[in-house]
């Protein structure tokens, strides 16, 4: 019987719609089933090139509103292309004024220049590479074809690192600038002893020469460096001021008129997303990004017609609350030792690791699970802090050792919301008064 019924079926669908189940077999075989990506793939598109022009890697061949800043780093740059050591540079700005995008323009068209290569531009992003050994073997490697002759990723020391790095940069025979965006990350995090020798790294250099531009977000960063880092360093400095909505409306439609199908963009539009980036330090990348998410709105709902609702529903989109989003998905380890906190700070704001724990096992035992072990509890502590939820800092009491004292980082009552929706946790409301009684 089991066997009759798909038959059966068949039969049925088949008489339905006035053929035969041979003749159904016959179009099935004809007309493969639809993709489900055929409605988005094969629907009319209001872009016409590729949509990475509205993303801030994109390097247009004109930059709008910074052509003061790019006369000032050509003219430093220039020097050489005579053979001369240019001046290491400072660039200071918010983020989305253009820092990278005219650094990265100016190595365009150094590049440019002549037929013979005079310049070599070694571009690293510190947020990546944020140590000083990662720095230097990316550099070293970005001279390096052969990946098997590339250096590892750990394993050598600085000297060895540093040495190669100096021998692959005199085997180029010409000015090598080393542009190290985000340097402000770098030094907060490994100091300024790679600063120092690349700053002085041109006394023991016979047929090349190197120069550094620092790009940062920081502008009180230096008073971390080192005086002779200093004042080799910031020999010559760039401020870059953010833009105002009109700049910005210029810049997108520059990059509008580039991407986007002719007459899609409402008249709103533009002026919308400049002054929606304009309340926010004047930041490009929001603005782009706004414009670029509005118009895949519009695209997955196949209309011809970007309007301001897709605007300030790409605003909405961008806007999602990462911190929400972060504490949704945090390992239920992490939600516990979280929620241990919570139930802590409503006594007492500061709280030791061995105020964390004791709280944290007693949670542990109320909704069924093993606890860690405080050491990996530390380890948790330094994790979330990392992500920005909460603040611990190491504390010494002398002999009687070092512990951190922790401290939330965000709202109280909207996490404990967040995780009391957790399946593991809904049992906590019913186990708080009993988990509070253990707080000393």
């Amino acid at each position: 019987m089991g066997e009759i019924l798909p038959y059966l079926y068949l039969l049925k669908i088949g008489g339905r719609y006035g053929f035969s189940m041979t003749e159904q077999s016959a179009v099935n075989a004809h007309q493969p089933r639809p993709n489900i990506f055929d409605r988005y793939v094969c629907s009319p598109t209001i872009f016409r090139s590729n949509r990475e022009i509205l993303r801030p890697s994109y390097i247009p061949s004109s930059l709008p509103h910074r052509e003061r800043e790019i006369d000032q780093l050509a003219a430093i740059i220039s020097i050489g292309l005579n053979g001369d050591r240019p001046s290491n540079v400072l660039v200071f700005g918010k983020t989305g004024t253009g820092k990278t995008a005219t650094v990265r323009f100016i190595s365009n068209e150094a590049s440019r220049m002549t037929r013979e290569r005079k310049i070599e531009f070694l571009y690293v992003n510190c947020c990546e590479a944020d140590t000083n050994y990662g720095v230097v073997q990316y550099m070293v490697n970005s001279f390096i074809t052969n990946p098997e002759e590339r250096a590892p990723y750990n394993g050598w020391s600085m000297e060895r690192i540093y040495t190669l790095f100096k021998e692959k940069t005199e085997q180029l025979g010409r000015l090598v600038v080393v542009v190290l965006d985000e340097l402000d990350r770098l030094v907060y995090k490994a100091g300024d002893d790679l600063l120092y020798n690349l700053s002085r790294i041109n006394d023991d250099l016979k047929n090349s020469k190197l120069s550094i531009i620092g790009i940062a977000n920081d502008l009180k960063f230096t008073d971390f460096l080192d005086a002779r880092v200093r004042s080799r360093l910031g020999e010559e400095r760039i401020v870059f001021s953010p833009y105002n909505a009109g700049e910005l409306s210029d810049i997108l439609r520059d990059r509008a008129g580039l991407v986007f199908q002719e007459g899609v963009l409402d008249e709103d539009v533009i002026p919308l997303c400049s002054a929606l980036a304009a309340q926010e330090h004047g930041d490009a990348r929001r603005a782009l990004e706004l414009l670029r998410v509005a118009g895949e709105s519009a695209e997955r709902e196949r209309r011809t017609k970007i309007t301001a609702a897709d605007v300030y529903r790409a605003k909405e989109k961008i806007e999602l609350d990462t911190v929400s989003e972060t504490l949704r998905t945090l390992p239920y380890q992490s939600k516990i030792l979280l929620m241990s906190i919570i139930i802590h700070s409503e006594k007492r704001s500061m709280m030791t690791t061995g105020d964390v724990y004791e709280v944290y096992r007693n949670l542990c035992n109320s909704v069924g699970v093993q606890p860690l072990t405080q050491r990996r509890i530390g380890d948790l502590l330094s994790e979330l802090d990392m992500l920005g939820i909460l603040r611990a800092r190491v504390r010494s009491f002398g002999r009687g050792g070092r512990t951190k004292e922790v401290e939330l980082a965000v709202p109280i009552n909207e996490t404990r919301d967040i995780l009391a929706g957790d399946e593991l946790l809904k049992s906590y409301r019913t186990s708080h008064a009993r988990v509070q009684t253990t707080l000393i």
